[in-house]
């Protein structure tokens, strides 16, 4: 069986660097297990319903996690002590990786896309 083009990603980095991305990877699915991997805008993420739910990198200082806007808004007290844009957040590599920070993100992200995307029921009439 061939590696998913995720696997393929992560075993571009040095070790060190892949244990960090196979964790978040397994964060991400912990906290969104109905969560289909992909990869989008050339980069490992997760979708759900169809939608983008967060993204995720590496680079040679930091990791960049991209989990939009508004899970940036959510958690902006939390994220402050990093840098970041609108949409993103890096993660330095010599300092330890938030994995609980990014369970939560993640969880409000389900919920945030979830009620995006939660299917109208029906109101045809019985006949």
């Amino acid at each position: 069986m061939s590696a998913s083009p995720m696997e393929e990603f992560i075993a571009r980095y040095p070790a060190t660097v892949q244990v960090i991305l196979q964790k978040i990877r397994a964060v991400i699915h912990k906290s969104a297990p109905r969560a289909e991997e992909a990869m989008s805008y050339g980069i490992p993420t997760f979708k759900l319903n169809g939608k983008n739910l967060v993204h995720f990198s590496a680079f040679k200082e930091h990791i960049g996690f991209y989990p939009t806007p508004s899970g940036i808004e959510k958690f902006k007290k939390e994220l402050a002590v990093y840098e970041g844009a609108k949409g993103s957040v890096k993660f330095p590599l010599d300092k330890p990786i938030p994995y609980a920070l990014i369970t939560k993100i993640v969880q409000f992200r389900v919920k945030e896309v979830s009620a995006q995307t939660t299917p109208k029921k029906s109101t045809k009439a019985k006949s």
